[in-house]
């Protein structure tokens, strides 16, 4: 690389190509001021708030040191007479225009570190008449009168974050930092992602959480504790601000996953661990209360049916009630549920109790819920469940193929590298039944009808095949079965399928053609995918795109499935698997059940367990009388929740852990209190299989206690002989009997932060993308599965004549045992809605707001409607977070029969308005 040669303040230098001034003279601890540039993040330098200027010898003008790059020879002077009075003189008009110091309403803010450096606090200069603040939005305060128009916020929110919300409106002395059509911020498009905050320098945008009770003053922290978010699986790292043990306010740092980005639930979501409804204290239930399914959990008094009990009691009676199940009725009449929101310590343990102390392989967690079909056809075509690449990569494609996955709603972190890709000139394709907000980025949207994904991606198959677009020497090298998926094939051209999927047989062509040709191309999927009964069957379509055009094991290509928790992906490595021992090593496999065996002192259970559906079918069956249930909410979560809730109703023994008394907890005969996120230290992977470390922020509230330590002493108390000190030792363990963990160590991780898996030598960085030289499998090639068109499993009828989706909003997580206790975001989001197309209103003559009835063959519910021309025709969608109306109990339990995944995302339904009073009149 070319060096520049030049002088600074005296000093010879050397800068890199395309470095600036401002660059060189930091590396070399030399101070200019700078408040339109932000360096950490690197946002692009502006160049407006001249606080940065510079002198260079043989100029007439003043230059700003952030964009002005050095030339060869160049005498630049920092600390000159005339760069020290224009620095002044930009820093006194400023002042003029702000709040007194003592009155501001961040006195701490960069301005203010500045203006103390250059020595001006103080202008000589009248004010000019300011702006008024704006508090209409729940989570941040708009105060303009502190705006330097510095113009950071907008290239936050346009540049990073691509909302394109904020912008400068108006002239002259009126210009000004709008939203949208300069409405209040609460009413604009704004969707809290908190990046203009977080690069605001002056507190004209601050977090309303973080000001005091006038909504005026900044509340400053007493410590700052580094960790990660508790939400979605892109794993960003988070610098959580607390005073007096409470976490006040959460901002991002330059994390790999999202380098100092955050989403609203990152930023704002945090709260919940300080709710009042948090557990503190063992339950036990009340001898005279009795389980009934129908009952539900009091929102003013959740506690109602328990009384409070020691640890030592309460982990007794959890124990013995566990024993006496496993003593009188067989090892196969208990099971467990681990969380994904869980560390992987916790999950490793979990699933080593329930195999060791129970005695089965009846464990499991979400991933039955979200990824398993992905998993099922992943490890079936290429021996491995992780993605081939991580989301950055996106950066590096020519295309992008988003199916199935709505990322600016549950991953928005990552989908501003898709939308910044998009920018660049990659072709985004988005396909999906529904419109969403990163359409208005693609190159196509393909809006094919729900339930026909097989037939929509085997025509572009067969596109790809007949027209010679396969990477022939790819195939011979690397695949297997290539043959039979060209004779199956056939059965799929476009013209075929334009009837079945809905989608122009030419458009199909035109974006087989695009993704085959492409120099780099990398698919990105989500549930709208895999919670089908043909799941497995989508998944194998996509891994049969890459597989057949070599698009994966390069730099912008692969396949990468979107996760959905926290750390759903470290939950299933470390074994919170019916079928498979950790680091998915199927249980019926004598040599790779010994190792497990010989560490852990015990045989094992050669049969695969049941998965999450399963066993609540195998507990109406009476072949499962004790549950053990880890941060999990299947009365929530689960398809056809009357059919789950009577399930734990009829459980004999119920033992629950989580934060609150959440409607599964409800049905408990044991409710332990655990940790909530900020309050433990321990190890998570996130969706890149990036292995990060989180730190405990504060202690646990009351007598609740580390999930760790409940899950050890509930294993003591079952005969195991457990002497753990803590995560580290887990882990320590873990490495012994996972091979992706090779050269991974727990020092490693407090030392680093993160390592993505897998790692050639303790002192290499991982590898962010594999396959490249070849698969995981006994041959070293990947398996092409050929798919069918199945139907969903129930179709509209004349009964019901239209087809439910669910998912899940920006403001809310998973079943909303967090987010729903979060204030910021049930502010944003207070109440159950179901979602659909205008024309659909019309026909049902209802205004939004109105309150429908929703009915399936499984149950019914009541909720608000809200207009959304993203929802396409003959569709309702429906967040399934909210209990008061909650969408499970519509949903259908059919199965995918490979990854036995309920089919969420398709069943039949009909609406119809109810008889109360319309929000028109």
């Amino acid at each position: 690389m070319t060096k520049i040669k030049f002088e600074l303040d005296g000093q010879q230098v050397e800068a890199n190509a395309g470095e600036t001034i401002w660059q060189v003279a930091k590396r070399h601890q030399k101070e200019i001021p700078h408040l339109c540039y932000s360096p950490e993040p690197d946002y692009r330098p502006d160049g407006n708030c001249r606080a940065c200027m510079v002198e260079i010898e043989g100029e007439r003008v003043l230059a700003a040191s952030c964009k002005r790059t050095p030339s060869v020879g160049m005498k630049v002077k920092t600390e000159s007479a005339r760069a020290v009075a224009a620095q002044k003189m930009v820093m006194e008009l400023l002042v003029a225009d702000q709040p007194a110091r003592e009155t501001s309403h961040d006195p701490d803010s960069k301005f203010w570190h500045w203006a103390e450096k250059v020595e001006v606090t103080e202008s000589r200069f009248p004010a000019a008449e300011r702006w008024q603040g704006d508090t209409s939005h729940p989570a941040m305060s708009v105060n303009l009168d502190a705006c330097i128009q510095c113009g950071l916020c907008v290239r936050a929110c346009r540049e990073v974050q691509v909302n394109d919300v904020i912008g400068m409106a108006y002239r002259n002395a009126g210009a000004k930092i709008v939203f949208d059509f300069d409405d209040p911020m609460g009413e604009s498009t704004c969707v809290a992602c908190g990046e203009c905050v977080q690069a605001c320098p002056t507190g004209a945008l601050m977090p309303s959480v973080m000001l005091d009770e006038k909504q005026t003053r900044v509340t400053y922290a007493d410590k700052k504790v580094d960790s990660l978010c508790p939400f979605c699986g892109v794993g960003c790292q988070v610098t959580y601000q607390v005073k007096d043990e409470k976490v006040i306010y959460a901002e991002g740092r330059d994390g790999p996953a999202n380098h100092n980005r955050l989403c609203v639930k990152g930023r704002f979501g945090f709260d919940y661990i300080h709710h009042p409804h948090r557990l503190t204290k063992p339950l036990v239930r009340l001898p005279n209360a009795k389980k009934d399914a129908n009952d539900q959990v009091d929102p003013a008094n959740p506690f109602t049916h328990f009384r409070e009990a020691s640890w030592d009691e309460a982990l007794d009676i959890a124990a013995k009630g566990l024993v006496k199940i496993r003593d009188e009725k067989g090892v196969k009449a208990l099971a467990g549920f681990g969380s994904a929101k869980g560390s992987n310590e916790e999950a490793y343990l979990f699933q080593k109790l329930v195999r060791t102390g129970f005695g089965s392989n009846n464990v499991d967690h979400c991933t039955r819920l979200c990824h398993a079909s992905s998993v099922a056809a992943l490890m079936e075509g290429l021996n491995s469940g992780a993605v081939s690449a991580p989301f950055a990569a996106a950066m590096d494609a020519e295309v992008i193929v988003v199916i199935g996955a709505n990322p600016t709603v549950n991953h928005p972190v990552a989908a501003t590298y898709l939308k910044n890709a998009a920018k660049r000139g990659a072709k985004l394709i988005v396909m999906d039944p529904r419109w969403q907000a990163l359409s208005r980025h693609a190159w196509r949207h393909l809006a094919f009808k729900p339930g026909s994904d097989v037939a929509m991606l085997n025509a572009m198959l067969h596109t790809i095949i007949t027209e010679g677009l396969t990477d022939q020497q790819y195939i011979a090298g690397y695949t297997e079965g290539f043959d039979e998926l060209a004779e199956r094939i056939k059965e799929f051209p476009p013209e075929k399928m334009e009837a079945i999927c809905g989608i122009p047989a030419e458009t199909l062509k035109e974006v087989a053609r695009t993704y085959a040709r492409s120099q780099a191309s990398i698919i990105f999927w989500g549930m709208g995918i895999s919670q089908h009964i043909h799941g497995t069957d989508n998944a194998r379509c996509l891994i049969a795109l890459a597989l057949t055009t070599g698009q994966v094991g390069r730099p912008g290509t692969g396949l990468h499935p979107l996760r959905g928790q926290n750390n759903v992906q470290g939950a299933s490595d470390a074994g919170l698997i019916p079928m498979f021992l950790p680091d998915y090593q199927p249980v019926g496999r004598t040599d790779l059940r010994e190792p497990f065996e010989k560490l852990w002192h015990q045989d094992l259970d050669p049969v695969r367990g049941l998965t999450v559906v399963e066993i609540m079918n195998a507990i109406h069956a009476g072949q499962i009388n004790g549950m053990y249930i880890e941060g999990e909410n299947p009365a929530m979560s689960d398809p056809d929740l009357q059919h789950a809730r009577h399930a734990l109703a009829m459980l004999d023994h119920l033992v629950v852990q989580d934060l609150f008394v959440t409607e599964t907890a409800f049905h408990a005969d044991v409710i332990l209190p655990a940790s909530a996120f900020a309050e433990k230290s321990g190890t998570f992977t996130n969706t890149d299989r990036r292995v990060q470390i989180a730190r405990e922020v504060i202690r646990p509230p009351g007598d609740a206690r580390q999930d760790l330590w409940i899950i050890q002493e509930i294993g003591k108390r079952m005969g195991l002989p457990w002497n753990y000190d803590g995560p580290a030792d887990v882990f320590t363990e873990m490495t012994q009997v996972m091979p992706s963990l090779k050269n991974i160590t727990w020092e490693r991780l407090v030392r680093e932060g993160a390592v993505t898996y897998p790692v050639d030598d303790p002192n290499k960085p991982g590898n962010e993308i594999i396959f490249t030289t070849g698969f995981p499998t006994e041959s070293g090639r990947g398996k092409i599965v050929p798919a069918k068109v199945i139907a969903p499993d129930e179709v509209p009828d004349a009964e019901y004549p239209m087809v439910l989706s669910t998912g899940r909003v920006l403001e809310h997580w998973h079943t909303g045992s967090m987010t729903r206790r979060a204030s910021v975001l049930d502010q944003i989001e207070p109440e159950a809605v179901a979602f659909m197309s205008p024309k659909d209103m019309r026909k049902l003559s209802v205004w939004p707001g109105d309150f429908i009835k929703l009915e399936t063959r499984r149950g019914a519910v009541e909720v608000k409607v809200r207009s959304d021309r993203d929802v396409p025709e003959n569709m309702v969608f429906m967040p399934f977070c909210y209990a008061e109306a909650a969408a499970n109990l519509l949903t259908n339990p059919a199965l995918d029969p490979f990854g036995k995944i309920p089919e969420f995302k398709f069943c039949a339904v009909r609406a119809e308005k109810l008889a109360l009073q319309s929000a028109a009149e």
